[in-house]
């Protein structure tokens, strides 16, 4: 037999071993630069990075298809996060390393900022993530999260030139600041959220869908100090109505927004018990399970 037959040979065997449809051997896209609708899409990339789609990069386990979302969604708009290369490690906010790129429980890398200071933890990834989702669609007027104290703090009020004054759990708003709507003062926004924001906030939100119902762009919480907090990034379903997801995090210190596994047969969840087990915290029962 030739050496390219045995090489065939070889890799739909592996195929068939690691689980990938009909045997068929899963194309991992190579990085490549960000285009130009994806730009506009994500406006923090820059036109140097590296990126594949999520999801292109992480296909369903054999059996599963992804469940339906709607155009324009916020589950949509996730499953075309970008991701770093293969093998990039999570970084903190310092450019220390906390994950090397071939750690178990990590499937991949989110190209998204983390910021200089301390702030975009677990539940600030997930806030930031569904502000520039609301940023990308011109629905700006509804930028807006509460803080634990339960205060409103909307990305209007603050590029009118609002600012929060925070006196212990007292939270008013005066003018003190200049009339700005650019990116740069969206990310300063974000920030303020970040600082007073948190995993009992998130908690807090008053959608909490069924576990039947779980969808793209929900997430779960754990509240507390400190809590955690894990987004739903995607979900399939075999023919059987089992269910998977990807689920993602951020974490402390603030560092890179990463895309979980389960281990050597990750990167998807199973979705069929009475908890979502996740490696870094102590599993998420339904009653965690929250949407904007």
């Amino acid at each position: 037999m030739r050496k390219t037959s045995h090489r065939l040979l070889l890799l739909v065997s592996l195929a068939v071993l690691l689980g990938f449809p009909g045997g068929a051997v899963a194309d991992s896209p190579e990085p490549r630069p960000p285009t130009k609708e994806e730009r506009a899409r994500y406006p923090w990339l820059s036109a140097e990075r590296s990126i594949r789609p999520l999801a292109e990069a992480l296909a369903p386990p054999s059996g599963y298809t992804r469940v339906a979302v709607e155009d324009g969604s916020f589950g949509a708009w996730l499953r075309g996060l970008p991701l770093r290369p293969p093998g990039t490690p999570v970084q903190d906010f310092g450019g220390q390393d906390i994950l090397a790129g071939d750690h178990a429980a990590l499937a991949a890398v989110a190209e998204l900022d983390v910021g200089s200071a301390n702030l975009q933890q677990c539940a600030d990834s997930i806030i930031r993530l569904h502000a520039e989702w609301q940023w990308s669609r011109g629905q700006k007027e509804r930028i807006g999260y509460r803080f634990t104290s339960g205060d409103l703090a909307s990305w209007s009020r603050y590029a009118a030139g609002e600012r929060a004054r925070v006196s212990g759990s007292k939270v008013s708003w005066v003018k003190s600041g200049p009339v700005d709507g650019s990116r740069a003062s969206f990310r300063a926004y974000l920030d303020l959220v970040f600082t007073y924001a948190g995993t009992l906030s998130l908690a807090a939100e008053r959608q909490r869908p069924k576990r039947d119902d779980v969808r793209p762009g929900d997430f779960f919480v754990l509240g507390g100090s400190p809590g955690h907090a894990v987004l739903v990034l995607d979900v399939a379903r075999n023919a059987k109505g089992e269910r998977v997801a990807l689920l993602g995090q951020g974490f402390i210190p603030a560092q890179d927004f990463h895309v979980l596994s389960p281990g050597e047969d990750g990167p998807w969840f199973p979705l069929e018990g009475d908890e979502v087990a996740t490696p870094f915290w102590k599993p998420f029962p339904w009653s965690s399970l929250r949407r904007f």
